[in-house]
């Protein structure tokens, strides 16, 4: 986006976002994901441990449980009890680094969906192998997420932040929001906000952010979202120009509750291509600094 720009309308489609509509694979591609916002996800590693309230009803604490009992290769290092869990012990994967050099057809790849790559115990020499992946498979978009912004901040101006590589981080409730600020510091071609779960209403500085994913917590122990957090943020982000996609309300089960808002569903998602022929990235980084 290009910062000062007039704001879109509310509930009105910013010309830089496209809505989500991914096909589905070619026959035999096993990591076809479910998730809403990308189409497949890729886990060079695997394994976290808790660092804020947005990781008490962890999904992928809980199905790496479940697949260290089914005898996963992947899931069989414990974590710490006091953290993690079994089968959630933090592991890189050499193995699977080739993996998206075999997926010919483009695809939107959610990055270390059981993992944190900026995780301490993660070596530098590693994320920067995954970086360069990333950067020799142009023909793929690549969405990666951390709740551990500070390092990935110490360490982006020795990574190659190729133009099909988006940065985001996660912010569950107010506590979290200077994480966005250490996002700022990146130069990733599209810069996002995960507010899922979303456990508290949230106020954001949304300057050099393109994209808010917003979502309520699923699982037996969810804690229920309040539709006027999502609103505010749907609100912040119209004001803003900033790409909205809500993913669900949430509840025992991730899609018990629908994901409309308001009699519609919100699916923006941004183009970067078009943020990259219009200059608002090169904008943004001047305008930060």
């Amino acid at each position: 986006m290009v910062f000062g720009s007039r704001p879109t309308r509310l509930g009105a489609r910013c010309p830089r976002h496209r809505l989500v509509g991914a096909p589905p694979y070619a026959q035999g591609v096993a990591d076809k994901s479910s998730i809403e916002w990308t189409e497949a996800t890729w886990n060079p590693t695997t394994g976290c441990d808790r660092i804020s309230a947005g990781c008490d009803n962890c999904y992928a604490l809980t199905l790496a449980k479940r697949l260290k009992a089914m005898g996963n290769p992947k899931y069989q290092l414990d974590g710490d009890p006091r953290t993690s869990g079994p089968g959630f012990g933090v592991q890189v994967h050499e193995d699977a680094l080739d993996l998206p050099r075999r997926w010919h057809n483009p695809r939107t790849v959610f990055v270390n969906s059981m993992s944190d790559l900026w995780h301490a115990r993660v070596p530098d020499t590693f994320i920067k192998q995954v970086f360069d992946v990333m950067v020799e498979t142009p023909q793929h978009t690549y969405q990666l997420l951390t709740k551990r912004p500070r390092r990935l901040a110490r360490m982006a101006d020795k990574l190659p932040w190729a133009s099909n590589i988006w940065m985001g981080v996660s912010v569950e409730d107010q506590s979290e929001a200077w994480r966005v600020d250490e996002l700022r510091k990146v130069a990733s071609a599209v810069r996002f906000i995960s507010a899922e779960p979303l456990i508290g209403p949230v106020d954001l500085d949304l300057t050099g952010i393109d994209w808010l994913i917003a979502g309520g917590e699923s699982g037996a122990n969810y804690r229920p979202v309040d539709a006027m957090w999502v609103r505010n943020l749907r609100d912040q982000c119209e004001l803003a120009g900033v790409a909205f996609f809500f993913k669900q309300w949430g509840g025992i089960r991730a899609k018990s509750g629908g994901r409309e808002l308001d009699g519609r569903t919100w699916d923006a998602i941004p183009d970067s291509a078009e943020l990259a022929e219009s200059g608002s990235r090169e904008v943004g980084r001047a305008a930060l600094g």
